[in-house]
């Protein structure tokens, strides 16, 4: 089983989203806890009523709503029941077991899951602290919960193949409101939560890699000079199709000033040097280690690391930029703030050649064909790999299979010397 836990400043939005799905019969509401009338005869103004009664009792908080998915194995067959006890348990064990709360049982994915909404406002007007809720109370929960109903346990790898985000598939939203807003939603719960952005450049470097663009319109808009946003799918081609979606419609609000909020907190975490090291090592073993350190060697070489590359061009295909995402840390890094070496003037100069985005499908050939036919690493080049990795700025940001590796040839060097 997999928990999601978001926060919200609308409660609107949250149940909306919910009963939209109900109206598009792709979601039931299955159980309510916390109200008056049994959940098959709650109107939608009596579940707005409940929820905005208890959150007057809090004036101070703004995050007052909480929407909760539980993501379980496609394999799993739950019945109705199964999922009312499941939900039922888990509310009680973070700590929300009196709190009103309903649950969907949604159909809209490749596996079972459903959504739970209620709030962090108890009885009494006191709030229910959410800082870190996900990784201590929820995470135990989960596993828990796994053994009292023999659930298949949440593995790494079942997250990886059941879970992982696919890129919007633009043919198939771009005719339909409801299909767009539906398909960037997604990526929005993904990607906002957990990767490490500070700007809106390197927030659309990652939703690119999912087909979707946060636009502010041109400077001479309506859009950008009243500080609005919008939401775009993107085509295989980079252009926006669709019709567009305004931050404010989607039910979390994602717009320009919340954005803002995680863009300065974002800033923080981002100084976290153990990160950025693990992009420099990627970089500069490259460069050390490779016979022919073009562009695309290079991008094809942090691509096997989950590190993507994006280049901003001007209309001359002139590289003038580099941003770094890496989906393994979910960190996002403009090249300049790796040090000059990794900025896009930087890392031209240390390579030989380099390419624009129009050569690419050519120059891909050529790179699988030269590390088809690659020589071995001479012994020197190996060293000067080694005499890197083994610098003390690099400690701690290895595996430690990798330090391991390491520690063994370094004695076998030893011995030889």
């Amino acid at each position: 089983m997999v928990s999601v836990i978001k926060s919200s400043a609308s409660l609107r939005n949250v149940l909306y989203y919910n009963e939209n799905k109900l109206k598009q019969k792709v979601a039931e509401l299955i159980h309510s806890s916390g109200f008056t009338k049994d959940a098959e005869r709650l109107s939608f103004k009596d579940k707005l009523k409940t929820f905005e009664k208890r959150m007057e009792l809090n004036q101070r908080t703004r995050l007052k709503t909480v929407h909760i998915s539980l993501n379980f194995h496609p394999d799993e067959k739950l019945n109705k029941e199964q999922l009312k006890d499941i939900a039922d348990a888990y509310m009680q064990k973070i700590g929300f077991g009196d709190q009103p709360y309903l649950v969907y049982q949604h159909f809209d994915a490749g596996h079972p899951h459903i959504h739970l909404v209620t709030t962090n406002i108890k009885n009494d007007g006191a709030r229910i602290k959410m800082q870190n809720i996900g990784r201590n109370q929820s995470t135990k929960a989960r596993l828990e919960i796994e053994k009292e109903f023999w659930l298949k346990p949440a593995t790494q790898a079942d997250l990886k193949r059941v879970y992982e985000l696919k890129p919007v598939n633009a043919t198939k939203v771009q005719y339909g409101r409801t299909e767009t807003k539906r398909a960037i939603t997604n990526v929005l719960d993904y990607v906002l939560p957990k990767y490490k952005y500070a700007s809106l450049p390197e927030l659309n470097a990652v939703l690119r890699q999912y087909n979707v663009l946060a636009d502010r319109g041109g400077k001479t808009s309506r859009i950008f000079k009243n500080g609005g946003l919008v939401y775009r799918v993107l085509n295989e081609r980079g252009e926006k199709v669709g019709v567009p979606v305004k931050a404010s419609d989607i039910y979390n609000q994602p717009t320009l000033a919340t954005l803002q909020q995680k863009f300065d907190e974002n800033k923080v975490e981002k100084q976290n040097l153990k990160v950025r090291q693990r992009l420099r090592n990627a970089i500069d073993i490259f460069l050390t280690g490779s016979t022919q350190p073009s562009l695309l060697h290079l991008i094809n070489s942090l691509k096997q690391k989950n590190i993507e590359v994006v280049l901003r061009q001007n209309e001359a295909s002139r590289i003038y930029g580099i941003t770094y995402v890496d989906k393994e840390t979910k960190f996002v890094f403009n090249g300049s703030e790796l040090g000059k070496q990794y900025a896009a003037s930087g890392l031209l100069q240390r390579l030989d050649n380099t390419i624009s985005v129009n050569d690419k499908p050519k120059q891909a050939q050529q790179v699988k064909e030269t590390q088809e036919n690659d020589l071995p690493v001479s012994t020197q080049t190996l060293q000067k790999v080694l005499d890197i990795l083994f610098k003390e700025e690099y400690t701690g940001t290895l595996s430690n299979e990798l330090q391991n590796e390491l520690k063994r040839r370094r004695r076998k060097r030893l011995r030889l010397e």
